[in-house]
């Protein structure tokens, strides 16, 4: 398994997947909705997954003494080490504008998602959906991808605008807290968003080795 994952990062991954992760620093934009980040490097592990398809890298794994289901892992597990840089590179600018920069007036003044735990929790609904939709739908064919990733913009943006709406309505504006106020309820949310990122895609990656068992490459 180890094996297969070194082939994963050295091989078989477009160098946009490593590039992207450094979009997790869009969290120091502000008047910028800085969620579309998120959707920034899941367009990177597409590019992987595309030049993955045209160097048939599949076919090649599965000619290797390793099982079907190493094989599906393999990829989810590259797209996590990716995800787990992006959040990192991402909570790097989250801690800033809650310490040093939370009185800063280009934050104070910025109408858009405000960089803070809650944010860091909506990044991971979106990379959970992200390994749901478009890995898991990938999967299904293990060649066609298109349907899946537009399935998934169409997600991803959609949480995106529910983000930035949400502490608009007036009882649930502590949502957009600046530092370390409504602490309870900005690690609720962010919980809730690791929660989803588990669950999301350990179900996906279950149902993905499933269904690539039964594919005659």
């Amino acid at each position: 398994m180890l094996n297969l994952l070194k082939k994963e990062m050295k091989l078989a991954a477009s160098p946009l997947s490593y590039i992207f992760i450094a979009f997790g620093l869009m969290a120091f934009l502000p008047g910028y909705p800085i969620l579309v980040g998120s959707f920034f490097v899941c367009l990177g592990m597409f590019q992987s997954f595309q030049y993955m398809r045209e160097a048939k890298d599949i076919q090649y794994t599965v000619l290797l003494p390793v099982a079907k289901g190493d094989t599906v892992r393999a990829k989810y597990f590259f797209c996590m080490i990716i995800e787990f840089c992006y959040f990192v590179v991402t909570a790097i600018p989250v801690m800033l504008r809650m310490t040093v920069l939370s009185d800063a007036p280009a934050y104070r003044n910025n109408a858009l998602m405000n960089a803070n735990i809650v944010y860091l929790g909506f990044v991971l609904l979106i990379l959970g959906l992200f390994n749901f939709i478009f890995i898991g739908g990938f999967f299904k064919t293990a060649y066609k991808f298109a349907k899946p990733f537009v399935t998934f913009i169409v997600a991803a943006f959609l949480i995106v605008g529910v983000g930035e709406i949400l502490f608009h309505i007036p009882c649930l504006s502590a949502l957009n807290a600046f530092g370390f106020t409504h602490l309870a309820l900005q690690v609720s949310v962010l919980t809730a968003g690791a929660a989803a990122f588990a669950i999301l895609t350990a179900v996906s990656m279950r149902k993905a080795i499933k269904n690539f068992e039964k594919i005659d490459l």
